[in-house]
């Protein structure tokens, strides 16, 4: 108690996490997720294996100068048909197989990080629900804000390779096509009236703007006010069109990874079910921003035999939020069965050559089906990068917005702050703050 009187509840409980993520860090539930879930990969035949199934002779094999298998330290290399029929075994994927693999740091770092600021955001939410804060900011937004960001970063990585490698042309001009064409679809999205998509732009520049200016004319500066709003549009549209870039990729993946996974449980219903729902919510989710087709007809629109809509627009909001999560929690629940259709593309990759004509050497075999595991991590990170920032964005919106949890369930008392027509904010707080951070800088300087 008087750690929490001097400190701070919400410093507290961040260092608390802190100490844990230090003390747990043997434990990892991203590589749980990997390892422990009968995950299997495929194993490429070794050389004496072709050799047998292909009738190559070892003499042939062999170099003419040495009678050696290997020149100069570089692999033996021979021809094989490529109908040629071979049955791949199988290994279970282990610690000691994934460790060494690409990007494997930074898929552990962002699925434990995303876990442990899930676990503060959940402590802030019950702490504040009983003691509100006053004058005070939530320290879960700073956690929050980093998992975006390592995100975001993971993703600009992923990018990057098409950029750099030579061998990416394809990819390269897929990125450059995408944000062309997510920045024309981001601009026409901002230019729709706010009575239609649920943006929330043009009210918070006006708020902000309103603020701003005022600040400006209490200490004495002559000014117009901040950017116009084009200028924070065609931005924000910019940072829509990047990030979309970013998700082309593993929208790309996954939804192969979602072909690729029916095939194998077409047959079990609820499992077809619940695939088919992972792959179609984040098209719901957009469609609750557009207010015609979901809030005008669940808040506002009274159906014949009742005297009130279906919800509140808070219990709206609230439903919203929950159903971000819901998507989260089912693409994590997946995950294991969406890689393992992924890893089975080593098998499917071998029976598409069966039918290939001509001849293959031993290398480019082994590489076709060994390259398959060794991006196992690479996917991983396209899987769960998009869903953790949509999450953790989804958190931040509600933090911030004022929203609640709980008024799906029973009414709570609206407030301007989460009503679906905002009233226009004080800026009289907002100006104080200003001031005071002003007069601050001043004595410091």
């Amino acid at each position: 108690m008087v750690c929490i009187a001097l400190l701070g509840a919400q410093l507290v409980i961040t260092l608390i996490m802190v100490s844990v993520i230090q003390k747990l860090g043997s434990y990892s539930f991203a590589r749980w997720l990997l390892c422990s879930q009968g995950l299997y990969r495929y194993l490429y035949p070794v050389n004496s294996e072709l050799k047998t199934l292909a009738g190559v002779p070892k003499d042939k094999a062999k170099n003419k100068k040495g009678g050696k298998n290997e020149t100069n330290g570089k692999p033996e290399t021979f021809h094989v048909p490529r109908s040629l029929d071979i049955q791949l075994e199988t290994a279970p994927v282990t610690t000691l197989d994934v460790v060494h693999l690409r990007y494997y740091t930074e898929y552990i770092w962002i699925v434990d990080f995303s876990l442990y600021t899930s676990t503060v955001y959940i402590m802030s939410e019950v702490y504040t629900s009983i003691f509100p804060l006053k004058d005070e900011f939530n320290l879960s937004m700073v956690w929050c804000l980093l998992v975006v960001l390592f995100s975001f970063k993971i993703l600009l990585s992923l990018t990057k390779q098409y950029f750099t490698s030579e061998e990416s042309m394809g990819e390269r001009s897929t990125c450059i096509v995408a944000f062309c064409a997510f920045l024309l679809i981001a601009m026409m999205v901002l230019i729709v009236d706010e009575s239609n998509l649920e943006v929330g732009v043009d009210p918070a520049y006006d708020s902000f703007y309103d603020n701003a200016s005022k600040f400006l004319e209490n200490q004495g500066l002559t000014s117009v006010g901040p950017a116009s709003k084009l200028i924070l549009k065609f931005s924000l549209a910019v940072w829509a069109a990047i990030i979309g870039t970013l998700f082309t990729f593993p929208g790309l993946r996954i939804a192969r990874m979602h072909w690729d996974s029916l095939r194998y449980y077409s047959e079990n219903k609820w499992k077809a079910m619940l695939l088919n729902l992972n792959f179609a919510m984040p098209f719901v989710l957009t469609l609750l921003w557009i207010r015609p087709v979901t809030r005008h007809y669940l808040t506002v629109r009274v159906f014949s035999g009742m005297e009130k809509p279906l919800m509140t627009s808070q219990a709206f909001d609230t439903m919203r939020l929950l159903l971000v999560v819901f998507t989260v929690v089912l693409r994590v629940a997946l995950m294991p069965r969406q890689l393992q259709a992924y890893l089975d593309m080593a098998q499917r990759r071998l029976d598409l050559q069966k039918k290939e004509a001509g001849r293959i050497t031993n290398i480019d075999l082994q590489k076709k089906i060994a390259s398959v595991f060794y991006y196992l991590c690479v996917v991983a990170l396209q899987y769960i990068c998009p869903i953790v920032m949509c999450l953790f964005f989804a958190l931040m919106y509600k933090t911030l917005g004022g929203y609640s949890w709980v008024a799906l369930f029973y009414e709570v008392e609206e407030t301007s702050s989460i009503v679906d027509d905002r009233l226009p904010v004080d800026t009289v707080d907002g100006v104080e703050q200003y001031q005071l951070a002003w007069e601050n800088l001043k004595t410091v300087s």
